[in-house]
């Protein structure tokens, strides 16, 4: 028995003594509560708070603007698109946002029109910001005033909608300023779409699932 326990005793030792291979990337994909989606070295990896990944990292905690990591015994704040290199330190988040679909398979993100919070759908679709008139009311725009008068195809049929120019419109840290929106004089849509007068002025690619729009320098 005795010979038994030191032979898993000396295995034990001679496991943990092997060095684990170093870790070169690391890139932030995805923040969410508690939660945070990575790729490590060419390897998609789901990190939960108090967990530790195959290579080693530790998820102290997250929520939807930053994460902190502990890697190789030090613990540091990562925003969304961070690109860590091996150093591990100092990384610089760029402006990016990383969108998860919902279970429909649709792109839902929080941001704002000129200072007002607002939900967007991602819609590469439409052709501008789009949003019924009680957001535009809520949010202040006077769009029969300032509009001026149009129409669009919509599901429902032809609608009139009021063309205007939004100030600034914000999703994460990404901000595009002085951009066209339409203001539907109707119920229709029933979330404000995110459509391509923002979309076309960032980057967009899709990371698997995610969806990762990042603004341009």
């Amino acid at each position: 028995m005795k010979l038994i326990f030191k032979f898993l005793v000396s295995s034990f030792f001679v496991i943990c003594s092997q060095a684990a291979p170093a870790i070169e990337k690391i890139n932030i994909l995805g923040l969410f509560k508690n939660k945070a989606i990575v790729r490590v070295d060419g390897k998609q990896r789901i990190l939960e708070v108090g967990k530790t990944s195959p290579e080693g990292i530790i998820l102290v905690s997250a929520n939807s603007k930053e994460a902190i990591l502990e890697i190789e015994g030090e613990q540091n704040t990562y925003t969304l698109g961070s690109h860590i290199g091996s150093k591990f330190k100092a990384a610089e988040g760029g402006k990016t946002s990383t969108i998860a679909p919902d279970s429909n398979g649709m792109y839902w993100v929080s941001g704002s029109i000129n200072g007002f919070q607002m939900s967007f759908i991602v819609d590469t679709g439409a052709t501008l910001i789009s949003m019924n008139k009680h957001d535009a009311k809520r949010i202040g725009l006077n769009y029969k005033l300032e509009g001026r008068v149009s129409s669009a195809n919509t599901a429902s049929g032809v609608s009139k909608i009021y063309i205007m120019n939004l100030d600034k419109v914000k999703v994460g840290d990404i901000e595009v300023r002085d951009i066209e929106g339409a203001i539907h004089d109707s119920d229709f849509p029933k979330v404000t779409l995110l459509g391509n007068t923002f979309l076309n002025k960032v980057n967009m690619k899709r990371e698997g699932q995610l969806l990762q729009l990042e603004s341009r320098r």
